[in-house]
């Protein structure tokens, strides 16, 4: 934003708006920084259009990931962006991935401003890792990003759409302005393909007309009842034979990964090295889609019509539930057609079987083979990279969840990528023999894989490591070091491969994975919603006085005055963080008859459940440690509340700073102190 703001001085350009750079912070924390800036800023009512720029990795092209409401946002970006990177399927995935932009708040929830958001997606290794450096971002990724946000600038500001609220909302009502989101996708970063909601309700419908009236062609002349009949049922068998070999597709590679699990330790040995998902699950994957042609024999020109109709329907299904993805199987579907259209000239001239009349049938579906490929290799290598931090899933189940879900990935991107050209070249693979060879190519890779090592400096294990100080008043009851972490391979594996820091623990306890060292999420309320993505924790007694070298008071909370009005108890509150001053945030983990509070304007959220424990409210504050928040909460009961006061601090001791150092560097670890006390009101 720095540069775009220097550049757009230095060019001459005068900007016919006025261009506002938002440089807000506290994002991590519930989106605070934009939601404080809509709710309190003079500027907030004058905005007409805004750019949210995100990362989600450390380079790579940027992802128009969400764009609304109305079209027009992502029109001007297909229109003026230098390299495209958009994806209007993104949105309809947005909400099933666990994560959130400041888009929500502009676009969504406190405004109605029309916008994009734009994320770098590539690079996922380092994101939140002490490994996210200037020397480590994906070279070219800021010009990229640059060149198209200058772009953007100038041809939203120049846009007759930029209106202000009060304008927007008038034009809507008096022009009846729809808020349809369009589908745009680009092609390989060359350009973009963009068309409104309304023209891909025609276009979108196509297949699915063209195949309803495919029993009539492929019958004529000699129209039945029972040839009709006959040939429906065809396509019928068609359409299950080539359902069930996607299926397959996605089932034997999935199935693959969890048989691999039976007889190796590690999870995730495609993790620093992605080749080896691939030379493990597309041969299997190619088993299973070619399976059912085997032991289902059908004709060609039942199963190409089948296949056919398959993606017609599923780019219907699309249309119908209001989503932007039918695209792909449309594009799929079209190319089908024009690729048999093609084959069968060449088949007229050179044969049925002949090796030139396939090319006839795959040359012209080059286009959409190629974009099958970078849309699926993009999303493999994207959700690789997430598996690192998706979360520690309980035994013994869990350990088996990112390898199954990488290989039913990449079970799908061949069924999509390969599928169009089953029914043709089927016939050819469809072999035993063949189907032999990949298994045999699985089982290599299998073996192959199981010695790989999973990490690397350039694809790090995230270890949170707590070293947690109970206190009560001025007094240190307890300290411990709390381990997690978010990946699928538990801290057994970490211990057993950094001997070193096993060795350091076992000085201050006995190193043991025992019941009595396991720890429940409820330890980990500091970092709130984060713990979530944790199971399998463990905590180690540590040294409780080193503290006190560095701190002489420490967080408490102070009942200012209390007043009662029928059944409700009032408690005015103040929360002191004593001599800290290395502070990041601070929860709140209330339980019992809480009835309101002074936070997010008197509005209490759901409550929420930790470590099934009774339902509990959750607050998370961040401001400066030098001073004291006051506030007040209701009970409707004389049943006490409990508080729980987790306090984050960055603050590192001596031995807390040498533990982490004996780590290997493969190992990428987040270290903090919290400072945590209990409260009966």
């Amino acid at each position: 934003m720095l540069e775009l703001s220097r550049l757009m001085l230095e060019s001459g350009w005068v900007p016919p708006r006025p261009v506002i750079f938002l440089f807000n912070g506290a994002e991590e924390l519930f989106l605070l920084g934009s939601h404080g800036f809509m709710k309190t800023h003079k500027w907030s009512s004058t905005i007409g259009a805004f750019i949210n720029i995100e990362a989600s990795g450390s380079g790579g092209a940027d992802l128009v990931c969400q764009s609304g409401p109305g079209s027009w946002p992502s029109r001007i970006y297909a229109q003026t962006a230098k390299y495209p990177m958009a994806n209007s399927v993104a949105q309809d995935m947005f909400g099933i991935i666990p994560g959130d932009t400041d888009y929500r708040i502009f676009a969504e929830d406190v405004a109605k401003i029309p916008g994009l958001d734009i994320i770098f997606v590539l690079g996922g290794y380092f994101y939140h890792t002490s490994y996210d450096t200037l020397e480590n971002l994906l070279p070219g990724s800021i010009q990229a990003r640059g060149e198209n946000l200058f772009n953007l600038v100038k041809a939203f500001t120049n846009s007759p759409m930029l209106l202000k609220e009060s304008e927007r909302s008038n034009k809507a009502v008096n022009e009846g302005i729809d808020d349809l989101r369009a589908i745009f996708f680009d092609y390989l970063t060359w350009f973009m393909i963009f068309y409104p909601r309304d023209v891909s309700l025609i276009i979108h419908s196509l297949p699915v007309a063209i195949f309803l009236l495919t029993p009539l062609f492929l019958s004529f002349p000699n129209i039945t009842m029972i040839s009709l009949f006959q040939t429906v049922l065809d396509l019928a068998r068609g359409m299950l034979l080539h359902a069930f070999g996607v299926i397959l597709a996605i089932v034997v590679p999935a199935m693959t990964a969890g048989l691999r699990l039976l007889f190796t330790k590690n999870a995730m040995n495609w993790f620093a090295h992605p080749c080896l998902a691939f030379f493990m699950f597309v041969p299997a994957s190619l088993v299973g889609l070619l399976l059912p042609r085997i032991i289902w024999g059908l004709s060609e020109q039942s199963h190409f019509w089948g296949a056919f109709g398959l993606y017609s329907l599923v780019t219907l299904a699309y249309m119908l539930a209001g989503l932007s993805g039918g695209f792909l199987t449309f594009f799929i579907s079209m190319s089908l057609l024009l690729g048999r259209f093609i084959s069968g000239i060449s088949r007229k001239q050179l044969g049925q079987q002949s090796p030139k009349s396939l090319f006839g049938y795959v040359i012209p579906m080059i286009p959409c083979l190629l974009y099958c490929l970078y849309y699926g290799g993009f999303l493999i290598q994207f959700l690789i990279e997430k598996m690192g931090m998706m979360g520690s899933l309980p035994k013994p189940y869990g350990h088996f969840v990112p390898d199954i879900i990488v290989g039913a990935m990449v079970g799908l991107v061949v069924g999509w990528c390969f599928g169009p050209l089953a029914p043709i070249v089927s016939c050819w693979l469809a072999k035993a023999s063949i189907l032999h060879g990949f298994l045999q190519i699985t089982v290599v890779a299998m073996a192959v894989s199981s010695q790989v090592f999973p990490y690397s400096t350039e694809a790090p294990k995230r270890v949170v490591l707590q070293h947690t100080f109970v206190t009560d008043a001025s007094n240190i009851v307890e300290s411990n070091y709390g381990f997690s972490v978010v990946d699928a391979n538990s801290l057994e594996f970490v211990f057993n491969n950094a001997p070193e820091a096993a060795k350091w623990l076992k000085d201050n306890s006995e190193l043991s994975l025992k019941e009595k060292y396991r720890s429940d999420r409820s330890t980990w309320v500091a970092l709130y919603p984060v713990p979530f993505l944790f199971s399998g924790s463990l905590k180690f007694p540590a040294q409780t006085e080193e503290i006190r070298k560095h701190h002489q008071h420490f967080p408490q909370l102070v009942v200012q005055k209390t007043s009662s009005n029928n059944w409700n108890r009032r408690m005015h509150l103040q929360l002191s963080l004593g001599s800290l001053s290395e502070v990041w945030t601070t929860s709140l983990n209330i339980t019992g008859p809480l009835s309101n509070w002074s936070f997010a304007d008197n509005t209490l959220p759901a409550p929420q459940t930790v470590s099934r424990g009774p339902p509990s409210y959750i607050c998370r504050l961040t401001g400066q440690s030098n001073e004291n928040w006051s506030f007040w909460l209701e009970a409707n009961s004389s049943e006490p509340l409990r508080i729980d006061v987790a306090v984050l601090d960055q603050f590192l001791v001596d031995s807390t700073k040498e533990l982490k150092s004996l780590f290997p560097s493969w190992a990428d670890m987040t270290v903090f102190t919290t400072f945590f006390s209990t409260y009966y009101l």
